[in-house]
């Protein structure tokens, strides 16, 4: 299908964006990757009059660890993760959800805040950078502030994004030296939507007891979501298959799946418990190799 008819603005910085967000109100959308609002505006399930084209403004391109805290700007694309040597080595958990996005397509062009800003509940990054203990940072008349990604997914399709509102950047918590992190997803073909998907990242302690643990999920519920009964357990114990185990049939527990063409609510339950040992196998080898 043909997009209703829009208007089109291309600002050269945030205070521009936000004037045009603030001045035309909901029948603006702000565009960066369009893979998302794209395929919504062909099929005019969203028709907005202005399309508010960020890909012009400098300085949200960053990708770079400082102080600590890897910064994610709102124009990096998935691939951009993918194929970096520093997410590589640093962030396995990422670099593993970013291989995984969709197809070559998507994620040469879609960005990593414009997946988390659309809130789809079986969106990769959702269950990933929630294992990560990921923030955003929000930019709007009112200037900035921080929000966990706990608090910004707040439903299905929908954010704690205030009007004109910007998701102009993602943070994420540096890993320690003895930690890792593992992304598994089933899904009915390449480039599918998860069926289901777990996001996992562990420390361990000179005892090889976990320290840490963060465990999201994704496609299991009306958002992504944490099992953070499975991440409460996981602290103090030795990474064993026996607690890997218990660990997943917490996990499984702590969603809500519903039943689709991907398959029951059993099934995917199930996939949650497979997966989330399978992360927390992979993760703890890192984690205890480091």
């Amino acid at each position: 299908m043909i997009p209703a008819a829009f208007e089109y603005v291309a600002p050269r910085s945030l205070a521009e964006a936000i004037g045009l967000l603030e001045r035309h109100g909901p029948d603006a959308k702000v565009i960066a990757g369009g893979q998302s609002l794209i395929p919504a505006m062909r099929f005019r399930l969203s028709t907005p009059g202005l399309l508010v084209d960020i890909g012009r403004i400098p300085g949200l391109d960053i990708l770079a660890e400082e102080d600590g805290v890897l910064r994610i700007g709102a124009l990096v694309r998935h691939a951009d993760l993918e194929h970096s040597p520093l997410i590589r080595r640093r962030y396995p958990l990422l670099a593993g959800a970013a291989r995984v996005v969709a197809d070559p397509l998507v994620r040469n062009l879609g960005t990593v805040a414009g997946s988390l800003a659309h809130a789809d509940p079986a969106g990769d990054w959702g269950a990933a950078l929630l294992a990560a203990r990921a923030e955003v940072v929000l930019t709007g008349p009112r200037g900035q502030r921080t929000l966990a990604l706990d608090d910004f997914l707040v439903d299905t399709f929908t954010t704690a994004l205030e009007p004109a509102e910007l998701l102009t950047e993602v943070r994420v918590p540096a890993p320690g030296p003895r930690s890792g992190g593992s992304y598994q997803k089933i899904e009915r073909k390449v480039g599918d939507f998860a069926t289901a998907a777990v996001g996992v990242q562990v420390a361990v302690g000179e005892d090889g007891r976990c320290t840490a643990a963060g465990i999201g999920l994704c496609a299991v519920g009306p958002t992504s979501l944490r099992a953070r009964e499975a991440e409460a357990f996981l602290v103090g114990q030795p990474l064993t298959e026996a607690v890997f185990a218990r660990a997943g049939e917490l996990a499984a527990a702590a969603c809500s799946p519903v039943a689709d063409t991907r398959g029951s609510e059993e099934f995917k339950r199930d996939m949650v418990r497979v997966l989330t040992v399978r992360a927390l196998r992979a993760a703890a080898a890192q984690a205890l190799a480091a």
